[in-house]
């Protein structure tokens, strides 16, 4: 693992006046461009060939660096060359999936906002139930053993692949079925939890270390290819249902009944608190808690995403829950580049750059 001393040094080298927020193009790059800009900080994307027409066109990012393969990314004579244009970068979903969490952790040696310790207790499963049972969260019921299927069950890949490969089964040999077709042969790589239903609500928080305070900043539902479309079609397909899929196409505003929103303020909560007590110094920024709200209005979680999130691709000009917080457009990007910045002028960049 990367000595944060060693990040730390790198920081005190870096020209204050010329710091440029960067983040690979995909996911909400341009979000956080975008928020980069409006806080007055300089701007890098790098890009993989092919990709790059989508940030010229919309010409938010100061500088593109494009790369054939986002292994590139990792090599020490391009890490070294965002260090001298004073790069602190940005992770986001792509970033994360792209470069993996443990290359994150043990080779990328160019300063990032937020804790990188927390990548990999996203990515690991069990890490990951060990965090939110800490915190107290209500959680569907797992399976460690497929044999023990006995009602709908959603199977799951580890990492942000946004649904892609998820599969329901209710018994043993529809999830060996479900395998077989995926032609994977690692079971272990599955997490198998019950399939709960509900409404779904991913909460866009922001943990400060800076204020100690966290924020609820949107919130939205994700429309799934195919399930959502099934739903729609249900009568139509009735006699020759296709199989349902997961993979994420986008996503949908959603603001939450007033009454909810101390139960979801709570979790968040919970989930810092968590975090600071299994891996010091914890969360630090923006994460998501993927949810299901019952017909009892109970929340149960499944999932967490310690970085910023697509859904909050929804509110580059700010949601209903920012516009109470702030009087003035705050999306998730633009609070990232908002703390660097607060931690520049207070001189405590250590606090969120690890």
């Amino acid at each position: 693992m990367i000595d944060k001393r060693e990040i730390h040094q790198i920081l005190d080298g870096y020209a204050r006046d010329e710091i440029t927020i960067a983040t690979m193009g995909s996911h909400t790059a341009l979000q956080i461009l975008k928020g980069a800009r409006d806080e007055g900080f300089k701007t890098l994307v790098i890009c993989k060939r092919g990709t790059e027409e989508i940030y010229q066109q919309f010409g938010l990012a100061d500088e593109l660096l494009i790369v054939e393969e986002y292994g590139q990314f990792m090599e020490k004579k391009f890490l070294e060359e965002l260090i001298e244009r004073n790069v602190i970068l940005i992770p986001h979903g792509s970033f994360v999936e792209y470069l993996s969490p443990t290359r994150i952790e043990n080779e990328l040696f160019v300063p990032m906002f937020g804790n990188r310790m927390v990548l990999e207790w996203e990515s690991n499963r069990e890490h990951e139930r060990e965090w939110m049972e800490h915190a107290d969260l209500r959680l569907p019921k797992g399976f460690n053993d497929p044999e023990g299927i006995d009602k709908v069950v959603m199977v799951k890949f580890p990492g942000a692949k946004g649904g892609k490969g998820y599969f329901l089964a209710s018994s043993p040999e529809e999830f060996d079925k479900g395998i077989k077709e995926l032609k994977l042969r690692d079971k272990e790589r599955f997490t198998i939890q019950e399939f709960v239903i509900g409404t779904r609500f991913y909460p866009h928080y922001f943990y400060s270390p800076l204020k100690n305070r966290l924020e609820l900043l949107s919130m939205d539902i994700r429309y799934e290819s195919n399930i959502d479309g099934l739903s729609r079609l249900a009568y139509i397909v009735q006699d020759r249902p296709p199989e349902p899929s997961f993979v994420v196409t986008g996503n949908i505003p959603v603001v939450a009944r007033e009454s909810l929103l101390n139960q979801i303020l709570t979790m968040g909560q919970n989930i810092v608190k968590a975090s600071q007590e299994l891996f010091s110094p914890g969360m630090i920024g923006p994460f998501c808690i993927e949810t299901i709200c019952t017909d009892e209005l109970e929340f149960i979680a499944f999932e967490i995403s310690a970085r910023i999130v697509a859904g909050t691709n929804l509110y580059i000009n700010g949601s209903p829950y920012s516009q109470l917080l702030y009087n003035e457009p705050m999306s998730t990007g633009r609070r990232i580049s908002r703390e660097i910045k607060d931690a520049l002028r207070e001189d405590s960049l250590d606090r969120v750059i690890y």
